[in-house]
C-alpha cells in the first residue's frame, strides 16, 4: 500500500468552545493536484494553519509521507517537505527579485546560519537562483526590487521563494485572488509548470482554477468535508450544490 504524500486522521481546531475544524479525514496521493474549497468562514485558512504547523490540533493527526507532524515547527515541517504560500504576497520588497530567490534557497544548499559564508561569491546559489528565475519567468526582472513587480510577478515570485527549498508537497493558499483574467491565466500557467511531479494542494475561491488544475477536489463547510473526488462528481454532486458550488459557479457570471 502506497503511503499518501499528506494524510489529516480525524482532524479537529476548537478556540475555547468554538469548534473550527471537526474530525476532517482526508489522504492526498503523490503528484496529486488537490483543490479545497468552500464557502467564507468554512475553515480552509484554519485548515492550512493546522497542516503547516502554525496551530496546534486540538485533536487528530497531519501525517506527511506517514510522519505525524504533531509538535513539528512551521520551519521543521517545511524542511521536511512541505512548503506553502499565503494569501498576502509575503516578499521582501525592497531586495531584487534575484536576492528573494537566493535567501530562499540557503537552507536547502547548506548555507543554513553561517553567516560569514560570502553567499555572493557561491556559484552553486546564484546557479540554482537562476533556475528558479527561469521557471517563474522573472529572469528580465532578476534586479528589478520585488517590490516594484507587478501584483501577479509578485505573486509569481513568491511561487518560486516557495519551491525553492526543493518542498515536494506544496501548498497555496488562494494564488489568483485578486487577478484579471489574463494575470490568472499566466499564474495558472505556472503553477502547473512548477508542480509537475510535486503534490499540490491548494485554497481557491475561482472555480475556472479549480476545475482546470485540480485531480480532486474537496469541499468544506463549516468545519467538515461534505464532498471529496473527481472534479466532476464533486460538480454534480446534489449537497455541493446546495451548500456552496452552485452559487460560486454563478457569481462568476
Amino acid at each position: 500500500m502506497t503511503t499518501a504524500a499528506l494524510e489529516l486522521k480525524n482532524l479537529q481546531k476548537s478556540f475555547g468552545k468554538t469548534e473550527i475544524i471537526r474530525g476532517v479525514n482526508l489522504a492526498v496521493g503523490n503528484s496529486e493536484r488537490h483543490a479545497i474549497i468552500g464557502p467564507n468562514g468554512a475553515g480552509k485558512s484554519t485548515l492550512f494553519n493546522l497542516i503547516t504547523g502554525r496551530f496546534p490540533q486540538t485533536a487528530g493527526e497531519v501525517l506527511l509521507h506517514g510522519q505525524n507532524l504533531a509538535g513539528k515547527a512551521p520551519f521543521e515541517i517545511n524542511r521536511m517537505g512541505l512548503s506553502r504560500s499565503f494569501q498576502i504576497t509575503n516578499i521582501f520588497p525592497k531586495m531584487s527579485v534575484f536576492e528573494n530567490v537566493r535567501c530562499s534557497l540557503l537552507w536547502s544548499m547548506g548555507y543554513k546560519y553561517n553567516f560569514w559564508s560570502m553567499v555572493g561569491r557561491s556559484r552553486d546559489l546564484t546557479e540554482g537562483a537562476e533556475q528558479i528565475l527561469e521557471q517563474i519567468n522573472l529572469t528580465n526582472r532578476r534586479d528589478l526590487p520585488a517590490g516594484t513587480l507587478s501584483y501577479a510577478e509578485q505573486r509569481a515570485l513568491e511561487i518560486g521563494i516557495t519551491i525553492a527549498g526543493g518542498a515536494d508537497v506544496i501548498m497555496l493558499d488562494e494564488p489568483t485572488a485578486g487577478m484579471s483574467h489574463s494575470e490568472t491565466d499566466y499564474i495558472v500557467e505556472l503553477i502547473r509548470t512548477v508542480t509537475e511531479g510535486k503534490t499540490l494542494i491548494m485554497v481557491e475561491h475561482d472555480m475556472g482554477v479549480v476545475f482546470g488544475l485540480a485531480d480532486r477536489i474537496s469541499v468544506l463547510v463549516y468545519g467538515e468535508l461534505i464532498a471529496t473526488g473527481r472534479p466532476e462528481d464533486v460538480r454534480g454532486d446534489p449537497k455541493v450544490q446546495e451548500a456552496y458550488l452552485g452559487a460560486a459557479l454563478e457569481a462568476e457570471h
